[in-house]
């Protein structure tokens, strides 16, 4: 289930990716430590904001803090319970200023020398500022704007990112360089203070309609521009990890989705068990009191924020501002720095209305080294509850593009954005044309986006045949020795509905030559590719290449990591393939797929093909089957990542369903045997709020007919050393063989609860990882050769078995994040350890690159 992005390079660029951050005008930075005045040691969780304002934080764990304001307010209060506030009155200087605050203790014990304040004692009983928040808690749907049937408004969104710290200093060797004119883009950043270079931005302007009944919701997208060093990849599917990875914030949930984890809001029903609250001062919004509720996490560690929270005084108890800032110490990759702030108005019934959103970011993917400083703002205007065109509904996309998107003018642009630009903004075109202009950054570029596609485009920019996948062209097996492969696809620069795609391929040891050829006819116009979303064609393949029996990974079985395998003993066939496949998704996630296929497969000596009967054993060469599948599969609110080939899930918040009958009749279309199989699956992710979450995947299939043994159900298995998903990693290859079967997959994700808590070793930040997989099948009479020797079933290979009355099983317990992307599993065969030449146990590696 874990398809994510198995590369710490790629994430390194998609780190750019998410990073949109724009410097806007200049306000005021303060940073600074906070200590008691007496013992001078560092108080940790303390909230310090500027007067009057909503715009502050909580020092971290060792005292510090880092705050910044674009009011005019020029005195930072600090405050905590067990302590006296403290007011510091700042220079008139609109550059960063560090200040050390000390607090005095209400009150204090006297011993011999030592003067010791009283350690805060909180507490959540007669606590007033957990019946506070309590009470917003028990209330905080009431003001749902999505209580009333429809509800719409006009979204802007600006998402820009920046190489952080970008100063003549740290970046001395671009100065006599053709590089130099990068510092004629730097800005500066408000939050941080820090130089910073914008390498790419993105504006979006939409028009957003809710349904209650039935519950419906369309995005109309007027207006959208990009540009940026992050062209280099599919920008479609770039848009849907951004908005997953920074998900809309909504603090009146329980959970808060981001950075592809779960963070605990201020405003959770398990709220006042995580978070410490704090009721401080009162301040006036727009001629209107509020009072500043401040909150943190019990455990610095745990996936929560510190922050403040501006609420009405009245019984409404709503909330005007909002700001948070994710702790420095929870167990977070590249995130050096994040804060969160929103603004919302209430509208005359009660129903709030969210104004703004600001996420700032600083990642860094090694430490002392270039970062990236990301933003992203949102901007929400022309509220309405009234009902729309019902038209708008009634569209089959959730998402609708106008098609002149992407071709608004400037002034355009300068007449309806929500926001206003600053900094270098406006000038990332100039900058990118720029930068080409280098030819190191040019073949650069042009260099990573062959690693990231896998293809090497032929014409440049809007290649209309591309070559590839490279990682294919030279790979390894005890059939063909040495395989040496060229392939190669065309693209809808050639032509928006027709694609041919094909490879062809020579094995050293066996001099066979193998290939494959496919033609597909889109019935919707692609941009691209003829896998984006959502697919409508039918196509045509014919193919003779090898069959690895019990080895069919998600990716490809000529990539040359694969390569090395843990035994030498593979089953490997030739297999000779015709297939007609037509396939159509819905907007709504569903999609079936319906294939015709003929396939003749030959016996190697590897896997000889031996027809039991009552008098003999008479070895054949191949068997003919022809086969018809119908294959739904429905996945709810499905994000993905695509590729040429490949969809990577994105969001793991809803389960996935797949069902599939495949049918064969003997004599038909020349078929050996007849055969029916029937499948099931269920897979879903389980989030565990601040324990982690859970990967299920749940499976069961059945064989119908007495069929040889390629027709059965052969369990995958993993023969190589890297983790696979679905596979076995300790079962031989064709070791059981079912007729039916009931499977599962379990993998569970501590998150480092347990290792994020014990000294030192939590500095490591690594992550604690389970897993349980197993297999139950059994093998009927009919499909058995020993017990059944009148349907003409093949001999079993040596050292294959039956499942007795218990299942075959393995476990897994490991640490990942190792590096920040390497996963150790070690795995442990339960069952069936008697069995010979098996793995009992063994080490098992993983490139898992995330947050």
């Amino acid at each position: 289930m874990s398809n994510r992005f198995h590369s710490s390079l790629l994430l390194w660029i998609l780190l750019g990716i998410f990073s949109f951050f724009d410097a806007f005008s200049q306000g005021t930075i303060v940073k600074g430590l906070v200590r008691d005045s007496l013992t001078k040691e560092t108080l940790p969780y303390v909230s310090v904001y500027f007067k009057g304002t909503v715009d502050g934080n909580v020092s971290d764990k060792n005292g510090k803090f880092s705050i910044h304001t674009s009011s005019n307010s020029r005195t930072v209060v600090a405050s905590m319970v067990g302590y006296k506030d403290k007011l510091v009155k700042l220079k008139n200087s609109q550059s960063p200023q560090s200040i050390t605050i000390d607090l005095a203790p209400d009150s204090y014990d006297l011993t011999e020398v030592v003067v010791k304040p009283k350690k805060e004692k909180y507490s959540k009983k007669n606590n007033p500022a957990v019946d506070f928040v309590s009470e917003m808690i028990k209330n905080r749907n009431l003001s749902d704007p999505k209580n009333h049937d429809y509800f719409s408004y006009e979204h802007y969104e600006k998402m820009s990112y920046a190489l952080d710290n970008f100063t003549k200093e740290r970046n001395a060797m671009f100065e006599k360089t053709k590089f130099k004119f990068l510092f004629d883009y730097v800005d500066t950043s408000t939050i941080t203070g820090k130089p910073i270079l914008v390498v790419s931005f993105k504006e979006t302007l939409e028009d957003v309609y809710y349904r209650k009944s039935p519950e419906s919701e369309k995005k109309v997208v007027k207006a959208l521009k990009s540009d940026g060093i992050d062209d280099l990849l599919p920008q479609e599917s770039v848009q849907t990890m951004l908005e997953d990875v920074f998900r809309e914030i909504n603090i009146f949930d329980d959970e808060i989705p981001l950075l592809f984890n779960r963070f605990v809001s201020p405003l959770s029903s398990i709220g006042p068990s995580f978070y410490k609250y704090y009721l401080l001062d009162t301040v006036s919004i727009e001629g209107k009191d509020y009072v500043n509720l401040g909150f943190v996490p019990f455990n610095s560690e745990s996936f929560g924020f510190t922050g403040i929270l501006s609420v009405s005084l009245d019984s409404a108890k709503f909330v005007r501002q909002a700001k948070l800032n994710v702790p420095k110490d929870i167990n977070l990759n590249y995130v050096q720095g994040m804060t969160i702030e929103q603004e919302f108005a209430r509208m005359e019934d009660g129903s709030r209305l969210r104004l703004k959103d600001d996420i700032a970011v600083e990642f860094n993917m090694v430490e002392q080294t270039q970062g990236v400083f990301a933003r992203r703002v949102n901007v929400y205007r022309n509220h309405s509850t009234e009902k729309p065109d019902e038209s708008i509904f009634k569209k089959k996309a959730n998402v609708i593009q106008n098609e002149d998107a992407m071709l608004k003018s400037e002034e355009y642009w300068q007449a309806n954005r929500l926001d206003s630009l600053v900094g270098n903004e406006g000038n990332i075109t100039t900058f990118m044309g720029d930068l080409r202009q280098v030819p190191l950054y040019y073949y650069t570029e042009m260099l990573l986006s062959i690693v990231f596609s896998g293809y090497i485009p032929l014409e440049g920019e809007h290649s209309r045949f591309d070559f590839g996948p490279v990682n294919t062209t030279v790979s390894k097996n005890p059939l063909e020795g040495v395989r040496l492969r060229l392939g190669g696809m065309t693209t809808a620069y050639l032509n928006r509905h027709w694609f041919l795609s094909g490879f062809a391929a020579y094995g050293c040891k066996d001099e066979k030559l193998k290939y494959r050829g496919q033609l597909e006819y889109s019935f919707l116009p692609k941009k691209e590719y003829p896998t984006e979303f959502p697919v409508h064609s039918i196509k045509a393949t014919y193919e003779y290449d090898t069959d690895e029996m019990a080895q069919h990974y998600t990716t490809n079985k000529d990539n040359f990591f694969l390569s090395a395998k843990r035994s030498g003993d593979e089953l490997i066939t030739y297999q000779r393939k015709v297939e007609l496949d037509y396939k159509q998704e819905f907007y709504n996630n569903f999609s079936y797929d319906f294939i015709t296929r003929y396939k003749k497969e030959y016996a190697t000596w590897l896997l000889p093909f031996v027809v039991v009967s009552e008098d003999e054993e008479l070895p054949i060469d191949d068997y003919t089957i022809s086969e018809f599948k119908l294959s739904l599969r429905y996945a709810p609110k499905e994000k993905f990542y695509q590729t040429r080939h490949n969809r990577f899930p994105i969001n793991f918040d809803y389960p996935i369903y797949t069902v599939s009958h495949s049918f064969a009749q003997k004599g038909l279309l020349g078929s050996d045997y007849t055969s029916n199989i029937t499948e099931i699956s269920y897979t879903r992710r389980f989030w565990l709020s601040i324990f982690g979450y859970t990967d299920v995947s749940l499976k069961a299939a059945k064989q119908w007919n007495p069929v040889p043994f390629h027709l059965l159900l052969i369990p995958d298995v993993n023969m190589t050393y890297f983790l696979q998903s679905d596979a076995y990693s300790l079962m031989n290859t064709m070791e059981f063989i079912n007729d039916q079967y009931a499977s599962w997959d379990l993998t569970y994700y501590m998150n480092g609860f347990v290792l994020n808590r014990l000294p030192l070793i939590q500095k490591l930040k690594l992550r604690e990882v389970f897993s349980f997989r197993g297999l139950y099948g059994t093998l009927s009479k009919q499909n058995d050769p020993i017990r059944n020797k009148k349907d003409a079933l093949f001999q079993f290979p040596e050292q294959t078995y039956r499942l007795g009355e218990k299942p075959y099983m393995e476990v897994g317990a490991g640490v990942e994040n190792i590096f920040k992307m390497l996963r150790i599993d070690y795995v442990w065969r339960l069952s069936y350890r008697d069995h010979p030449n098996i793995d009992h146990s063994g080490i098992r590696l993983k490139f898992h690159v995330t947050f």
